[in-house]
């Protein structure tokens, strides 16, 4: 079996992670990614950035990165793959400063590591070094590393199909186990409530004042007792729903002052389960309670508060069937290498979520990242380099 450098791929999984590249803000990262590609032999002709970034309705400083490798050997007319990953961290990773400690890669600086997901980048472009290096049969491939994953999945929402070539198939790099296989994961709204209440003098007339935290606080409430909060169970269904940002208007404080009664207050959260009506019906719930809660909420005149509830989908719920050929394929790469395949579901949104809604079954491997999204967060090395063989493996297999 062929070998994997390991130090290479380290070395650059050292680089990606010191370039700074949250959501949205990808354009550095992605210049770095694609100087990485053509420093290891991949013309610069099958380097591109598509156009996704015009597509997404939040700024995105950049497109998604695709590269293309032609076939070579015996399998140069095989199926076209894609292999994927995404380039940008959460906000948290800005400053982090990494450093190899031991098989670890560890973080100098209080902020999160970025290993969500320069592992995987790191994982494609050695891929790319070796197929090159190696001269191996392999069939035609498609990188794919897309912008935006982490405010929900939108580069890979908005690519192009017709700028992948024709895949049948992916590959995705994007967690903790390079053994473990995700062959689904969950979906989710993500929902926005704007409160208006009534302003009045807290101190001499709080009674004609309609209070739009109030409103927000018996809704909370309500729904929590209703079982809406948290881990959602009811009967066999499952699902997971939270109150995230909760403010005022142009980004400031929900109210003015204390001794004013809050006229406005603005709310988002989110609803997921892997049963697309369920969490439909829990996105439902919040918005039933935040109605309810405007009517009963009234001042001395009898007046009440108003809601304006909105809600979209931010990504379908999915699950490929063990026997889907990308799972068999999965499976069968991971046990060439003498390991042991583990078929699991996610309950996070995967870029593989929109890649096999749009009609290319996607399955998800790990690559050594650990408590992402803190500034706990490390990289496993072993894991890593499991990945980086497990690409090659995936790529070379007959």
């Amino acid at each position: 079996m062929h070998k994997v450098d390991t130090d290479a791929a380290l070395s650059r999984l050292m680089r990606f992670l010191a370039v700074e590249g949250v959501t949205g803000k990808e354009a550095r990262i992605g210049k770095e990614l694609a100087a990485a590609f053509r420093e290891v032999g991949v013309p610069a002709k099958a380097i591109r950035f598509d156009e996704a970034h015009k597509r997404i309705p939040l700024p995105t400083e950049s497109g998604n990165l695709i590269v293309d490798l032609p076939g070579k050997g015996a399998l140069k007319s095989a199926d076209r793959l894609l292999f994927m990953t995404h380039m940008d961290t959460v906000p948290l990773c800005a400053g982090a400063q990494p450093k190899k400690q031991g098989r670890k890669i560890v973080n100098a600086a209080k902020t999160a590591l970025g290993g969500d997901n320069r592992t995987g980048c790191a994982v494609l472009v050695s891929l790319a070094a070796e197929l090159i290096a190696s001269k191996a049969d392999h069939p035609p491939l498609t990188m794919l590393i897309t912008v935006r994953e982490e405010s929900g999945l939108w580069g890979a929402r908005h690519v192009n199909l017709d700028e992948l070539g024709g895949v049948k198939m992916g590959f995705n790099f994007d967690g903790r186990k390079a053994t473990g296989i995700v062959i689904g994961a969950v979906g989710a709204d993500r929902w926005e409530v704007e409160i208006f209440g009534r302003a009045s003098h807290a101190g001499t007339a709080p009674e004609r004042g309609i209070s739009a935290t109030m409103i927000l606080a018996e809704a909370l409430a309500s729904a929590r007792a209703d079982g809406w909060f948290g881990k959602v169970l009811k009967g066999d269904k499952a699902g997971t729903s939270n109150i995230g940002p909760v403010g005022g208007t142009g980004g400031r404080t929900a109210g003015d002052a204390t001794n004013v009664v809050t006229d406005y207050v603005h709310a988002a959260g989110e609803s997921r389960s892997h049963d697309l009506k369920f969490f439909r019906e829990i996105t439902a719930a919040y918005k039933e309670a935040f109605t309810a809660a405007a009517a009963k909420v009234a001042n001395s005149e009898g007046k009440t508060g108003k809601v304006k509830f909105t809600s979209r989908t931010d990504y379908f719920p999915f699950l490929l069937k063990e026997n889907a050929p990308v799972v068999k394929q999965a499976v069968a790469a991971i046990k060439a290498m003498g390991l042991a395949p583990e078929i699991r579901t996610a309950n996070g949104g995967l870029d593989a979520n929109w890649l096999t809604r749009h009609g290319v079954p996607t399955v998800t491997f790990g690559a050594g990242q650990h408590e992402a999204h803190t500034i706990d967060e490390w990289i496993d090395l072993d894991e890593f380099d499991t990945a980086c063989q497990l690409a090659f493996q995936l790529a070379t297999a007959t």
